[in-house]
């Protein structure tokens, strides 16, 4: 089973990124679920959602404690939510971020414990914000940081996400599922 956690901020879309993960493996013919978890609800809070993928039936409803990919929607959580507990030395971590993965590594160090034999290489930095500023005006960053996970490769292809989105937002104006299909493949054709 593969388990991923994001952690953003509430009005960044965390939990619709969720959603959209979990719609889109499912038409890549996995079983999968998706489910937030809240604290305050209010926009800016910290908040986190899960996504579990399987070939089997999916058993467990408990959160994600050791997440296989880790997405963080906003970097300013580094050092202040505890968003890199459970990881493991393969995990892979992909930041919406101005900074690179040197310096992010750096950062993390710096703020928090990484498991022994953490690879740098396991960390993808990719300016999300400013993909969403560009294309929304808003710093809703969900679907352009969707564009980086579907670079990982045999994980999810582009054209589920892009159908995932499709069904999410349908009853919305086409517009917007045109802005979010384009959000997510500015990102994903980032080199």
């Amino acid at each position: 089973m593969l388990e991923i956690r994001i952690h953003g901020r509430g009005g960044q879309g965390v939990v619709a990124a969720s959603e959209i993960l979990a719609i889109a493996f499912f038409k890549d013919g996995k079983k999968s679920q998706a489910f937030p978890n809240f604290g305050v609800e209010r926009s800016g809070a910290p908040i986190q959602s899960f996504v579990r993928v399987s070939d089997e039936e999916i058993l467990s409803r408990e959160h994600v404690y050791s997440p296989d990919i880790l997405i963080i929607q906003d970097d300013s959580l580094i050092g202040r939510a505890n968003i890199f507990s459970g990881i493991k030395k393969e995990t892979i971590i992909i930041i919406n971020s101005k900074e690179n993965v040197d310096q992010l590594f750096l950062k993390i160090e710096k703020e928090e414990v990484l498991p022994k034999n953490f690879k740098k290489s396991n960390l993808l930095s990719v300016d999300a914000s400013q993909i969403a500023l560009e294309i929304f005006k808003r710093n809703i960053v969900n679907t352009s940081i969707l564009g980086a996970l579907a670079k990982v490769p045999n994980l999810i292809s582009l054209k589920s996400i892009i159908s995932a989105i499709e069904e999410k937002f349908s009853d919305k104006d086409k517009n917007i599922i045109e802005k979010n299909i384009l959000a997510i493949k500015k990102t994903y054709n980032l080199k």
